[in-house]
């Protein structure tokens, strides 16, 4: 009877650790990842846009393109071989689901436009949401390997030679040249700035000091003059920062900036 009833205990708790071990199976399963081909995949569905004041969120039909990087949509999900209404590029694009409620999300795109949608529960905002990062990540990474950024084994080492103005380094690379050209482009334009500042700033000290008409000391004037001479000096730094983190070279290296330029950063710094 003894040897009976202890049998019976090893059985119930064999069954309810099987129970136990099936039921944490079941649980990981359901929280494994979906399949990366899958994120490829082309989505679509419904989704509400709002369109304008008068009308609101508006029925429409979206097909997200994760390869292409591109959210089009329809007005109906009938016209979906015919032309897209309307589309946003997904490159570098933030998803920014709403605060206000669970159903709404914004698609920002890095050219402005914006698309704001509200999906028809959260469950599904929340699909949305994850396909649409999805592709914007996909995106990405598809043109950085395309495009794979300069090393620190193959830089560009050039400079500007102040004599000449003509770029001379060890490299020709069509990348690297691009970069500096774009480099010099951006230092004429630098200079133009400059020169139309030193205008302004002796126009407004030519004034008369005294009468009627504007004045030097005019505070509107003041602060258009402080106004422009941080201007320039705020491009001229960046454009350091920028040159630095592209070509880590000796300060030698560098082209020269206007002395103008140099005291005012220096100014700024102290």
């Amino acid at each position: 009877m003894l040897n009976r009833k202890k049998r019976r205990s090893k059985k119930k708790a064999y069954n309810s650790s099987q129970f136990y071990d099936s039921q944490i199976d079941s649980t990981d399963s359901s929280f494994k990842m979906s399949d990366p081909n899958d994120m490829c995949q082309a989505f679509e569905g419904q989704l509400y846009k709002y369109t304008n004041v008068m009308k609101g969120y508006q029925y429409r039909w979206f097909i997200l393109d994760p390869k292409k990087g591109v959210l089009n949509y329809y007005l109906n999900e009938s016209e979906t071989k015919q032309q897209p209404r309307g589309s946003i590029n997904l490159l570098a694009a933030v998803i920014s689901p709403s605060d206000e409620d669970s159903h709404t999300f914004t698609v920002n795109s890095i050219n402005g436009e914006s698309f704001k949608l509200k999906a028809s529960d959260a469950r599904a905002r929340q699909e949305w949401v994850n396909k649409l990062r999805a592709a914007v990540e996909l995106h990405a990474v598809a043109i950085a390997q395309k495009n794979p950024p300069l090393t620190t084994r193959d830089p560009f080492i050039g400079y500007r030679s102040q004599s000449s103005g003509v770029l001379s380094g060890s490299s020709s690379s069509p990348c690297s040249v691009a970069i500096a050209d774009a480099f010099n482009s951006v230092r004429e334009h630098l200079s133009q700035v400059e020169f139309s500042n030193e205008s302004l700033i002796k126009a407004i000290e030519e004034l008369p000091a005294n009468g009627s008409s504007l004045k030097h000391v005019d505070t509107d004037l003041l602060l258009l003059k402080a106004a422009s001479q941080a201007m320039c000096s705020s491009l001229n730094e960046c454009t350091m920062i920028l040159q630095q983190s592209i070509y880590p070279f000796p300060n030698s290296q560098y082209p020269t900036l206007s002395r103008n330029t140099m005291s005012s950063i220096s100014q700024r710094k102290r």
